[in-house]
């Protein structure tokens, strides 16, 4: 009796398994892959994979379930958005001192909680989000969440408090007795070991440093840690499989980072040949973040499209026509949270308009920021890989503004959305 009861469990188990592992076959007007621009192709979703890309002559033999029309719109893998912050919200809403001072963490959450949602909505399934500035771990609990399914949201590479050289960081007061909370933490020295070792226990799944910051003689940019500190970060953090990455603007502060070892520069502003061949050398990618610098610039006073550009801006174009020229890595990320939550492909509309071509800038925020970030089987459409997979209005190829017109997000083989 015993072993019939057993039977019947298992076969309503293996019943109740197939009926949840449907096949969707989504039929757009072209497919990018992650690498290339394909017409006329199909992508076959079974469960949270998928099954079969190519053109549909050559479709599997199995039973669909459901058919998605995708008229007028191109497929393309789920987006990696490889510089976010997804407990700050627009500088010109409340400035960043204000958030991390007076802001609560359960409103920071909460906000937090609606950013994630947001950032899936347009199209973007991953992100690496680098530090909460003020607002401890709670970007583990946040990624845990999501990956339980409590919350919706994209899959998330965290880095924790991030790491600072004592003294650098704000907020800061003009009380100097005044103990103030940080936006990371504080470490130097023989301690930076134990630091990247205590952020790793606590969930860290990248190491952030700041390699510079503004912390010079009338507040203006200067490095923090030695090439030494940056290297024990890196060997602490890389035995356990995780990257360092580092907060640069610097042309010295880039060029510790990268002979300290780290994967990853992020803003890059002074950068020059020098720098870029060095960082090509090395193999070191670089995320330039050109959104948060022109949102800052219009916070700041500057009307765009209307008489000459800022001198950071002029700056930033230079910095980033010589990477491109040098041939370094380049990654997808914007610095979101200095700008509105939602609105990631802003950075993409930037970088085609900085030089970088359309096909390229698509390539960065899939392909590209799966490799450089250690992503198996995500940033592209390819059998085996998860079912992250978006469409967009028309061809971003030929207008890179339509990656702002997402209409279908797919996580994992479960639809978040369908216009």
């Amino acid at each position: 009796m015993k072993h019939l009861i057993f039977i019947l469990l298992l076969s309503c188990s293996l019943i109740l398994n197939a009926q949840n592992k449907k096949t969707v076959l989504l039929k757009p007007d072209r497919v990018f892959d992650g690498k290339e621009m394909h017409q006329n192709w199909v992508v076959l979703v079974k469960d949270s994979s998928i099954l079969f890309v190519g053109e549909s002559k050559n479709i599997p033999n199995l039973k669909i379930d459901t058919s998605i029309l995708l008229p007028n719109q191109t497929l393309l893998p789920g987006l990696i958005e490889g510089h976010s912050h997804l407990f700050l919200h627009p500088y010109n809403e409340t400035d960043w001192n204000d958030q991390v001072l007076k802001e609560s963490r359960a409103e920071r959450l909460v906000r937090a909680v609606n950013h994630a949602k947001a950032t899936l909505m347009a199209g973007f399934t991953t992100v690496r989000d680098l530090g909460t500035e003020g607002a401890g771990y709670d970007d583990v609990g946040l990624k845990n969440s999501i990956d339980k399914g409590i919350i919706p949201g994209p899959r998330m590479i965290v880095a924790g408090r991030a790491i600072v050289a004592t003294g650098s960081y704000g907020p800061k007061s003009e009380n100097s007795e005044l103990t103030l909370i940080k936006g990371a933490e504080e470490s130097d020295g023989d301690r930076l070991i134990s630091t990247v070792r205590d952020q790793i226990g606590h969930g860290a799944d990248v190491i952030k440093i700041y390699a510079d910051y503004r912390w010079g003689l009338n507040k203006t940019s200067a490095p923090t840690f030695s090439v030494q500190e940056i290297k024990s970060m890196v060997e602490t953090a890389k035995s356990t499989g995780r990257p360092v990455v580092a907060h640069a603007s610097t042309k010295e502060g880039m060029k510790r980072a990268i002979e300290g070892g780290v994967e990853t520069i992020e803003h890059g502003d002074s950068g020059d040949e020098e720098i870029f061949a060095l960082m090509k050398s090395k193999n070191v990618a670089l995320c330039a973040t050109i959104a948060a610098g022109d949102a800052i610039s219009q916070y700041t006073g500057w009307k765009k499209g209307v008489g000459a550009e800022p001198k950071g801006i002029q700056q930033k174009r230079k910095s980033f026509s010589a990477a491109l020229k040098a041939g370094v890595t380049i990654v997808f990320g914007g610095d979101v949270g200095v700008y509105t939550h939602g609105d990631n492909a802003r950075e993409m509309i930037l970088m085609v308009d900085y030089g970088m071509s359309a096909l390229d800038v698509l390539r960065s925020a899939t392909s590209v920021n799966a490799k450089v970030f250690h992503q198996d089987n995500i940033g592209e459409l390819k059998a085996g890989y998860k079912a992250d997979i978006i469409s967009v209005s028309g061809n971003p190829i030929t207008d890179i503004a339509n990656m702002k017109q997402v209409k279908m997000v797919m996580k994992s083989g479960k639809v978040y959305k369908l216009d």
